[in-house]
Order: structure tokens, then C-alpha cells, then sequence
């Protein structure tokens, strides 16, 4: 749980404890302050009274700005906000000064001055303004500034959840494209050897069950191991070369330096893609090399298949490549490369992780 995360839940739990200290807190910094300048003509007790006199008149402004004014200017009501504002500041400030005259001063025991009607009390604007509104609102300004600081990153927290979670449902779509489209190629495949009562039936169908428990039940997280991917290739591999005869040549190889996790089934997707544009399209003998490359800071997948061009075939888009290249954007985001290229014979798919982009 990040610091930000800990701040809201704190927040929540303990709201009324919170605001309690901060006034608390404003309390003791007003009398601190006080104390300092007033200690040897003003008693402590006084200063107590005084600077809780003047709390009394911050809490409202404080609430009133953060909780009335603020939203007006969120949904941008900004006459409304600036006329509310005005009213609120000029009202505090009379009845803090109000408050002044007939508690505070006739308690402490200075006499009241005749001249301080209360009509001169609210007419007198310059004195509400630079003897009660800047000390009543510099607490109320600081109160808003830490209130709108919490709200953002309640707001950012769940702009990240949402992101999340519309990240995850888009990959839970993506993978329910990809299995059946896999899946009915591979059908496909076993259909074909049971026409021809093919003894090889039997081993496809106990791959494929392979195939099926672990796209079921082994990869329904966010990363997986690299080794349960490369036996997910080695079975689809095997069940592909079920259907042609010695013409069909494959070359896995793989050099792994350390056991790394993986976004499930992007690899298969390459794969798939080589088998059917390549093996399936090619009539002489197909070649689908694959080179799995992993060390200290980068994972490399190449997969190139020899291939027959066919007028317009750039137009025939596969499903595979374009639900891989969604899904990389959403699990690697600016981490990847994904290389397209083809000459006349080959077509080559290269996929670039870097594992390590934090250090860079």
C-alpha cells in the first residue's frame, strides 16, 4: 500500500479525529504565537481566551470555504462561488468582531468604546478586512489547501482503479477473442486426422487436453512463468506437426538466462500467426524459426516463417496480431517493440521486453 493510499484510508477511518487535531493544532500554533509576542503585558490565560475567541470564528469560515465555496468553483459556478465568498468573509468578520467587543474586551475588563455603534461595526470595512479577515482566513485558506490535496488523491486513486480495472476487462475480452479463435484452428487440425483415421489422433487429442488445462486454469493472472509458456509452445508445436509430414521443418531454440514472468498467451499468438500464414499458405517445404532470448535485462521472442505471397494477402489480417498488439499497449506499456517485417519468402514477427525500465 502506498504512502498516499495509507493517508486516505487513515483519513477515512479517523475522520473526526483528524479534524480535531488540525484545530487543535491551529489552536496551539495561535497561542504559541501570542504567548511570544504578548507574554509580558497579556496574562496566558488571556491569550487562551483570546486566540480561542478567534477559532470559534475560523472553524465556520474554514468549513464554509472548503465545503460550500470550493465545490461552487468545481462545478464552475464561479459567480455564485465569488458572491458566497464575499458574503461568508463579511458576515465572520462582523461577528468576530461582534464577538470582540461584547465578550472579549468587557471580560478581560477594558471599557467599550462609544464610538463602536453596531452600525459603525459593519460599515467599518476597512477594519473588518485587515484586522479580522486575514487572520480569520489565513487558518481557513490552509484548512481548504489540505482538504483539496486529500480529495485529489482520492481522485487519482480512483482514476487509477478505474484505469485498472478497465485495463483487466479489456484483457479478459481480448483472451476470450484469442482462445477460440486457437482453439478452432486446433479442432480443425484433429478433425482432419480423425477423417483419415490417422493414428496420430489419439496423441493430438492428449496434447491439446494440455493445451486446454493450462489456458483454463494455469494463466488467468495478470503474469505467468516463462517456463509454463515455453511447454504451452512445445505442445502447440508438437500437435501442429501432427498435421504435415518430414516437408515441415521447426527450430525452437531458446537461451535463458534467469526464470522471468510473462503476460500469458502473447506468444502463442506469434506462433499461431507463423503456423498459419507460414506452414499452412506455404505448399513446398515451410521453415518456422523460433528464438527465445532472456538475460539480466531484456526478453526477445523472434519467430519467422517462410511463406508464399498471394495477390492482396496484405489485406487477409489475422485475428492474432492486431488482439496481440492490444494487448502488449495495455500490459507493456512503452516497455515493448513489436517488429513487423517480410521479404518475398519470410515473414518475421520480433517482440522486445525490457525488463528492467525503472533503472532507465
Amino acid at each position: 500500500m502506498s504512502f498516499s493510499d495509507k493517508i486516505i484510508g487513515f483519513n477515512k477511518e479517523q475522520r473526526v479525529t483528524i479534524h480535531i487535531l488540525f484545530w487543535v493544532t491551529a489552536l496551539l500554533l495561535q497561542l504559541s504565537s501570542s504567548s511570544y509576542h504578548n507574554s509580558d503585558v497579556v496574562p496566558f490565560t488571556n491569550n487562551i481566551i483570546g486566540d480561542g475567541i478567534n477559532l470559534v470564528s475560523q472553524i465556520p469560515a474554514a468549513y464554509i470555504l472548503a465545503y460550500v465555496i470550493a465545490p461552487l468553483f468545481y462545478r464552475q459556478k464561479y459567480v455564485q462561488a465569488f458572491i458566497c465568498f464575499l458574503l461568508s468573509a463579511y458576515v465572520i468578520c462582523a461577528l468576530s468582531r461582534f464577538e470582540v467587543i461584547y465578550f472579549q474586551e468587557p471580560f478581560f475588563g477594558t471599557a467599550k468604546n462609544p464610538s463602536e455603534t453596531p452600525v459603525e461595526i459593519l460599515t467599518d470595512l476597512p477594519k473588518l478586512i485587515y484586522t479580522y479577515f486575514f487572520r480569520l482566513f489565513s487558518v481557513a485558506f490552509v484548512f481548504m489547501f489540505l482538504k483539496l490535496l486529500k480529495d485529489q488523491l482520492a481522485i487519482q486513486k480512483h482514476t487509477l482503479s478505474l484505469e485498472k480495472e478497465k485495463a483487466e476487462t479489456e484483457l479478459r475480452l481480448l483472451k476470450t477473442q484469442l482462445n477460440p479463435h486457437f482453439l478452432f484452428n486446433t479442432l480443425n487440425n484433429i478433425y482432419s486426422l480423425s477423417l483419415s483415421n490417422s493414428n496420430k489422433t489419439s496423441a493430438s487429442i492428449g496434447r491439446l487436453s494440455e493445451i486446454l488445462d493450462y489456458i483454463l486454469y494455469r494463466c488467468n493472472t495478470t503474469f505467468v512463468p516463462l517456463s509454463g509458456e515455453i511447454t504451452l509452445l512445445n505442445n502447440y508445436i508438437g500437435l501442429e506437426k501432427l498435421r504435415y509430414d518430414d516437408r515441415l521443418k521447426v527450430n525452437f531454440k531458446t537461451e535463458i538466462d534467469r526464470e522471468i514472468e510473462i503476460a500469458p498467451l502473447i506468444l502463442i499468438s506469434i506462433v499461431e500467426n507463423a503456423f498459419k500464414h507460414g506452414a499452412g499458405d506455404d505448399m513446398g517445404s515451410p521453415i518456422i524459426n523460433i528464438d527465445l532470448l532472456v538475460n539480466s535485462s531484456t526478453f526477445k521472442f523472434k519467430v519467422s516463417n517462410s511463406f508464399t505471397p498471394k495477390p492482396q494477402s496484405g489485406e487477409n489480417i489475422s485475428i492474432g496480431l492486431p488482439n496481440l498488439k492490444k494487448q502488449l499497449e495495455l500490459i507493456y506499456p512503452k516497455t515493448h517493440t513489436l517488429v513487423v517485417e517480410h521479404t518475398d519468402t519470410f515473414f518475421t514477427v520480433t517482440l522486445t521486453v525490457d525488463l528492467n525500465p525503472a533503472e532507465k
